[in-house]
């Protein structure tokens, strides 16, 4: 059986658009989805944190959300690892962390660069890696994540570039490459979080990427 890491932010962990919504269901989150449709072949480890980055430092949170810090923890934990599933970035977007969706994509090579120098800094098997852009944000009346992000023109103009940016890094660095946004759409509730039928469907739609991949 395969092993597949799903490593992300809020819309990995299930957060609820609504707020003071519960976190979805656990049928509901991408990485259960994706190993539903996996239908045995493989098991997905769900890595999500709300906030977290690629590689940049958010200061005022309470957990450390750079992603590229705790992810050789996490490759460590969770070894052997057959591919690893980075969908991060939207939280790069906030002007106070990084501000684009390029050096988001930035973030995303130094995350593969992690993945491919710890397991091969150790001799082990070097695990695929899948990057995933996550999808656009959307206008919306809640006026305090709209701020948060830099205002609506900023975040949903940005958060549209993701593909383009992604899609390069993922040629230049031979890893595989997934649109979220071809599957799924933020919800107006907040603009940035999924309801939980995108959410399940972008597990639904990496599906056949990662057989493919993975020979399934």
């Amino acid at each position: 059986m395969k092993t597949i890491l799903a490593f992300g932010d809020s819309l990995t962990y299930g957060a609820n658009p609504q707020t003071g919504g519960p976190r979805h269901a656990f049928e509901d989150r991408w990485p259960i989805a994706l190993e539903k449709a996996l239908a045995g072949d493989a098991r997905v480890v769900a890595e999500g944190l709300g906030g977290r980055t690629t590689v940049y430092d958010d200061p005022t949170a309470a957990a450390d959300r750079n992603g590229g810090r705790i992810l050789p923890t996490l490759l460590a934990s969770h070894a052997p690892l057959d591919l690893v599933v980075i969908m991060l970035g939207t939280n790069d977007l906030k002007p106070s962390i990084c501000g684009t969706a390029l050096w988001a994509s930035y973030g995303m090579r130094r995350l593969t660069q992690i993945v491919r120098g710890h397991f091969g800094g150790l001799g082990e098997a070097i695990p695929q890696v899948l990057l995933v852009a996550p999808p656009h944000a959307c206008d919306s009346d809640n006026a305090d994540m709209m701020a948060h992000f830099g205002g609506v023109a900023h975040v949903v103009g940005q958060s549209q570039l993701f593909a383009q940016h992604y899609r390069r890094q993922a040629s230049d660095w031979s890893t595989g490459f997934f649109d979220a946004a071809s599957v799924a759409r933020a919800s107006s509730l907040d603009g940035i979080h999924l309801d939980a039928a995108n959410t399940r469907a972008i597990g639904e739609g990496i599906a056949p990427t990662v057989k493919s991949m993975l020979g399934l």
